[in-house]
């Protein structure tokens, strides 16, 4: 591959849209959920593809995995965290208060979920 070619798939990849975000992976048989967040929404397969695996490091959710297999759990994407043109806009930080709002919202703790 020519350098000018190397450059330009550089250049394009650095210009893709990072999106952040809260989601939540939930049991459809039980109906209980796990919501969390992610700097890089398109790395959420990967989180299935670590369930699936056996290697997820929530373990109230694993064991349901095993308990009713990978097909009855689906990944929802709930809110995408809106990035400000802002020096001082903190994504972590934003992303993190984000994640807290649906926490509260939905309440997954106990009977209801794996938070």
């Amino acid at each position: 591959m020519d350098m000018d070619r190397k450059k330009e798939l550089k250049q394009q990849y650095q210009e893709i849209k990072i999106d952040a975000g809260v989601y939540q992976i939930r049991n459809t048989i039980n109906q209980k959920i796990l919501i969390t967040s992610t700097r890089n929404l398109k790395t959420i397969n990967g989180k299935l593809f670590g369930l699936k695996n056996g290697s997820f490091p929530n373990k109230k959710l694993q064991q349901d995995l095993q308990k009713f297999g990978s097909e009855a759990f689906v990944i929802e994407v709930l809110e995408v965290l809106e990035k400000k043109e802002d020096a001082y806009f903190d994504e972590k930080d934003a992303l993190k208060k984000l994640k807290e709002k649906w926490l509260e919202k939905a309440q997954p703790f106990g009977e209801r979920g794996y938070n």
